[in-house]
């Protein structure tokens, strides 16, 4: 009986708030890929908002700090002043709303305020962590791109395709988001699905999209699923290649390659109160310069929800 309801206010509680981290590296992907976007840390709370819509679902608002950190593929001595992309960081606070729909569908919004360049301390992370693990000495953060001010606004709209033939195992979703903003403005566009080892939880409960979190009591949570999404990219600007649009004073910077295709895939896992996943995200060619490629890293996601 005890071992029964320690479970029942375990799992039939209400979860209405989730905090967690997201951690990206190419590292995860490869021992020897340490280049381009080489790592990024988030963390983030959410929780329920107040909902009067009877289209919506649910409302979570959702905050945020984060670092992104950026190097060019070579970062041996050798290649100390031979930068085939800029060295730079960028640090950020993020505040957002999501609407979720009774539909399936999705709006979210965000808003950033932050730092790139030496403010951001990217140099000061990337070293100490390869002193922690290790790993080799980086060279060239002498040449990173100079300070800039980071305001940014991002939206994504995500829509369920063929809602009236239903199935319990996979489904497909249009998807498309911009961001406009001092350090980035693009548009990307694409086409989503999971694919369910488990019977697949609607969008406003799934956590596809970020949506754990519920006012109702919920009981014996599973949550299992491979997805991918295949997108085109436009890229107008781009700080952390381009450096300040408000001055043109940094020692290293390039021309973007405006078209890009862009693709990630993963598995999303949730079980009562945890979540967790691992996304392989691959980056289409960004700039010109030499010796340029597209790159990919790994991205691991863990979440943990509460009354």
């Amino acid at each position: 009986m005890l071992l029964i309801l320690t479970s029942a206010l375990s799992f039939g509680q209400a979860k209405s708030m989730e905090f967690g981290f997201i951690s990206d590296n190419d590292l995860y992907t490869s021992s020897k890929n340490d280049m381009y976007y080489t790592n990024g840390l988030e963390l983030f709370a959410r929780f329920l908002s107040k909902n009067n819509n009877e289209k919506i679902n649910k409302k979570i608002t959702e905050f945020r700090l984060g670092q992104y950190i950026y190097n060019p593929r070579y970062i041996n001595e050798a290649a100390a002043n031979n930068n085939n992309r800029p060295f730079t960081g960028y640090l950020f606070a993020e505040a957002g709303r999501s609407f979720f729909y009774n539909s399936e569908s999705v709006l979210k919004t965000d808003f950033q305020l932050g730092f790139m360049g030496p403010n951001a301390f990217g140099r000061e992370t990337q070293e100490s962590f390869h002193h922690l693990i290790g790993y080799k000495n980086v060279y060239g953060w002498g040449n990173q791109l100079h300070n800039a001010l980071g305001l940014q606004a991002h939206a994504l709209y995500s829509k369920k395709l063929f809602p009236n033939k239903h199935n319990d195992f996979i489904d497909l979703h249009f998807q498309s988001e911009g961001n406009l903003g001092t350090i980035f403005t693009g548009l990307s566009t694409g086409l989503l699905t999971r694919i369910g080892f488990k019977r697949l939880l609607p969008i406003y409960d799934s956590n596809l999209h970020d949506a754990s979190v519920s006012a109702q009591p919920q009981y014996n949570v599973r949550e299992f699923y491979f997805y991918a999404i295949p997108s085109v990219n436009y890229q107008f600007y781009d700080a952390t290649i381009q450096g300040s649009m408000f001055n043109d004073t940094s020692p290293v910077t390039f021309d973007l390659v405006p078209w890009r295709f862009n693709a990630e895939a993963g598995l999303k896992f949730r079980h009562n109160s945890f979540n967790m996943s691992y996304s392989f995200i691959y980056h289409g060619k960004e700039l010109e310069s030499h010796d340029v490629t597209g790159s990919f890293y790994g991205s691991i996601r863990l979440g943990f929800l509460i009354k």
